[in-house]
C-alpha cells in the first residue's frame, strides 16, 4: 500500500527484446512534465541506465498503454525491431490481456460480454473522460467488447463487491472502466468515473493481471499475480468464491490458442487455395498463349503453302 517511488520498480521479465515490469497504482508510464519525477520511465532510468536508448523521446519503447490508477504487467521494448515486432500483435489484436478488478455490487450474471460502444466525453469538465454512446457529449463512439468473469463474492470495508476477471477484446481508452459502469457496477476506487465519490479506498482496484505476446518464436507469458487478496488488503473479505484466478486464466489462454490454431489453418486453407487459383490462371494464360502461337503458325503455314501454289 505504500506509494510509489524511483527505486519501487518490480520486473517481471527480462530479455535482449523487452522488459515486462509490474507497475505501481498512481503512477504514471511517461510524462513531459519536469514536475513529474516519478513514471515508469524515470524507474527504468534509474534502474537501467544503459538500456535506455537516446533515440527516443522517453528512452524506452512502451508496446502498450495503462492508466495512471491501474496496476500490473507492463511491457516495455528494449530496440526498434523488437518494438515492430510487438507492434504487429497488437495491431493484429492477437494479444491477450486480462485484468483483475474489485466493482462495486453483486454481479449477477457470472460471465457476460460488455458490448457498448464508447467515445470521447465533450461536456464540460469531462473532456479527460469517455462515455457510452447514446449519453450527453458522447463524441465518436467507436464499437468495444469485453468479457467478464466472476471470481468471487466477498465484502470491500463492509460494502458488497465482486471481484471479477476482465478480458479486453478491443483497446479504447478506459474501456474496462467505462464498460463497468454501464453495468452499473463501476470499479471500486474509480476516483474519476464516480465523479470523485469513491474516494475512501487507497487505490482503484483494476490490475493488469496477465499479458500473451505471441511474438515468434517464443511467445512472451507474464503474469503480474493478483493484489486483490486479504493478506495484501485486510479491507477485502472474500464470502464466496466461483472459481479461482488459475483456473479462469488456463481456459481462457487454451480458448485463445485453439482460436489462434483455427485461425492459422483457415490461413493456411485461403493461402492454398489463392496458390492453386494462381497456377491455374497462370496455366490457362499459358495455354491461351500456346493456342494463339498455334494459330499463329497454322496461318503462316497456310500463307507459305499459297505463295508455293502460286508458282
Amino acid at each position: 500500500m505504500k506509494p510509489a517511488h524511483l527505486e519501487m520498480l518490480q520486473v517481471l521479465y527480462h530479455s535482449d527484446d523487452f522488459i515486462v515490469v509490474d507497475k505501481h497504482w498512481d503512477i504514471r508510464i511517461d510524462s513531459k512534465m519536469f514536475y513529474e519525477k516519478h513514471t515508469v520511465q524515470a524507474q527504468l532510468r534509474h534502474r537501467f541506465p544503459q538500456l535506455a536508448d537516446p533515440s527516443t523521446y522517453y528512452g524506452f519503447r512502451f508496446c502498450h498503454q495503462l492508466d495512471f490508477s491501474t496496476s500490473g504487467a507492463l511491457c516495455v521494448a528494449l530496440n526498434k525491431a523488437a518494438a515492430g515486432r510487438a507492434f504487429r500483435c497488437f495491431k493484429d489484436r492477437t494479444v491477450t490481456k486480462a485484468y483483475l478488478a474489485l466493482i462495486r455490487g453483486s454481479v449477477e450474471k457470472q460471465k457476460q460480454t460488455l458490448d457498448f460502444s464508447i467515445g470521447k466525453n465533450s461536456s464540460e469538465g469531462k473532456t479527460h473522460m469517455m462515455c457510452i454512446e447514446g449519453t450527453e457529449g458522447c463524441e465518436n463512439p467507436k464499437p468495444c467488447q469485453t468479457e467478464l468473469t466472476v471470481l468471487e463474492y466477498g465484502l470491500y470495508d463492509g460494502d458488497p463487491v465482486t471481484k471479477v476477471l476482465l478480458q479486453p477484446l478491443t483497446g479504447r481508452t478506459h474501456q474496462l472502466r467505462v464498460h463497468c459502469g454501464a453495468i452499473g457496477h463501476a470499479i471500486v476506487g474509480d476516483f474519476t468515473y464516480s465523479s470523485g465519490a469513491d474516494d475512501a479506498p487507497y487505490r482503484m482496484m483494476l490490475h493488469a493481471h496477465l499479458l500473451h505476446i505471441p511474438l515468434e518464436p517464443q511467445p512472451l507469458l507474464v503474469s503480474a499475480g493478483d493484489p486483490f487478496i486479504p493478506t495484501v488488503d485486510p479491507k477485502w473479505i472474500p464470502q464466496r468464491s466461483v472459481r479461482t484466478v488459475t483456473a479462469t486464466v488456463k481456459a481462457l489462454l487454451e480458448r485463445r490458442l485453439e482460436e489462434d490454431r483455427k485461425m492459422k489453418e483457415e490461413a493456411e486453407v485461403r493461402a492454398r487455395r489463392e496458390k492453386e487459383e494462381e497456377m491455374e490462371r497462370k496455366n490457362k494464360q499459358r495455354t491461351e498463349e500456346e493456342s494463339e502461337e498455334h494459330r499463329r503458325l497454322c496461318h503462316q503455314w497456310l500463307s507459305d503453302w499459297m505463295v508455293t501454289l502460286s508458282f
